[in-house]
């Protein structure tokens, strides 16, 4: 008779600790130090660049013309979305209703980390990964921007775990949140300050806090300069096209790629087309975005990224140019947006920026919000259908052409 083996009994995992509050700060302060030493890095290597470098490089007259060369170590995967806010805790009978429709009838969490996991396979593979954060990022008492009979007044401001989950869009990426728009600064200019420090020691870069370029050190050894605009004098002023061009050149004459973001035009359903003109939304101008392209573009930004009217927009690509996407829409806005159609369309733009420094290669990944903060990809594919409308109608002789895939083709020159 041949004797069985017993099957030992099961032994319990431990339960899982969660960090104390000594630890936490550790980790933040190790974050912090590493982020330190990856900007000294890039300043380091910025100084061994004799300044004006590149300067002997002629710019193109205007965003349609042809970049020169700018050579990099190796080629560079840029992953860019639209707008994003990760709930509001200024506005709590919002967030109280918005939390208990989440857990009760959606049947999920409404932690910042949860909310962006949808989103971190669209941003896989990027070296850089840029967003617009949408909001402040904070906790505590704020003095509020909306007056006490305001009925078109909306304040952001994302708790405290938005900005490690921002950090966690794209692991292996280095992560820039945008602040150069209308709601960074809507817990005033403290909190405005607080989000910056939030989001530094989660390891998040900051692009248009000031009108210094956020340097972003690549593995190969290049720095990418990104500069991020809106249309307030508390930020660099997106009207002002001369000095975009000035800032723009400026970085471009010490690094070999410049990222632009422009947060400006008209808001709402009605904003999907781009005009070259100055947009106006509840009587304030909200800038000339081909004008401000024009500017980004002639001062040497090989991508120019816009958000801000809530709308996909059009994409100009001319062959060997600059790609420049005029909006790309709400990306994840969990508050008091408005979702109806489009306005629940947005996408990713991924591009590939080559050896010359250039454009080579670009995918669109759609995306569609089924309710606020609830993203998924849009497997109809609406995003790509508006980006190849708008771009005939508003660019017939420079707008990309979209496939069914995502592909984005540049338009040929006539």
């Amino acid at each position: 008779m041949v004797a069985c083996a017993r099957t030992p009994a099961p032994v319990s995992a431990p339960a899982p600790t969660r960090p104390t509050a000594a630890e936490r700060a550790r980790e933040d302060s190790l974050r912090a130090a590493r982020l330190a030493q990856a900007e000294a890095d890039a300043e380091r290597a910025a100084r061994a660049v004799p300044l004006g470098r590149y300067a002997s490089l002629a710019r193109p007259a205007s965003r349609l013309d042809t970049l020169l060369p700018r050579p990099l170590h190796a080629p560079i995967r840029v992953c860019a979305g639209g707008d994003v806010t990760l709930g509001t805790n200024l506005d709590t009978a919002w967030a109280a209703r918005a939390q208990r429709r989440m857990r009760e009838t959606l049947h999920r969490s409404d932690e910042p980390d949860s909310l962006l996991s949808p989103l971190r396979s669209l941003f896989a593979g990027a070296d850089i990964a840029l967003v617009n954060v949408e909001s402040a990022i904070g906790e505590g008492p704020s003095p509020s921007k909306c007056g006490p009979t305001s009925t078109n007044c909306f304040a952001f401001r994302a708790p405290l775990a938005s900005a490690r989950a921002l950090r966690s869009i794209a692991p292996r990426a280095h992560v820039v949140g945008n602040l150069a728009n209308n709601h960074a600064r809507d817990a005033g200019n403290p909190g405005q300050d607080s989000t910056v420090a939030a989001l530094r020691r989660a390891g998040v870069y900051v692009s248009g806090d000031d009108t210094m370029p956020t340097l972003i050190p690549t593995r190969a050894g290049d720095t990418v300069a990104v500069l991020g605009f809106y249309t307030s004098r508390e930020t660099p002023d997106a009207r002002d096209t001369a000095e975009v061009r000035r800032l723009v050149a400026r970085a471009a004459d010490q690094y070999p790629v410049v990222l632009v973001t422009m947060h400006l035009g008209a808001e709402g359903r009605g904003a999907q087309h781009t005009a070259d003109s100055n947009e106006i939304f509840l009587g304030f101008d909200r800038g000339n975005p081909v004008a401000f392209a024009e500017a980004a573009v002639r001062g040497g930004a090989t991508m120019v990224v816009g958000h801000g009217p809530h709308v996909m927009r059009a994409v100009e690509w001319p062959a060997h140019g600059a790609l420049v996407a005029y909006s790309l829409g709400n990306l994840l806005t969990y508050g008091p947006f408005v979702l109806r159609e489009p306005l629940n369309r947005a996408a990713v733009l991924c591009a590939v920026i080559d050896a010359t420094g250039r454009v080579s290669s670009a995918t669109l990944a759609p995306t569609m919000q089924r309710a606020a903060g609830v993203v998924v990809r849009d497997r109809s594919r609406r995003a790509i259908a508006l980006v190849n409308a708008l771009g005939r109608e508003d660019f017939p002789g420079s707008a990309a052409r979209v496939n069914a895939r995502g592909v984005l083709s540049p338009a040929e020159r006539r």
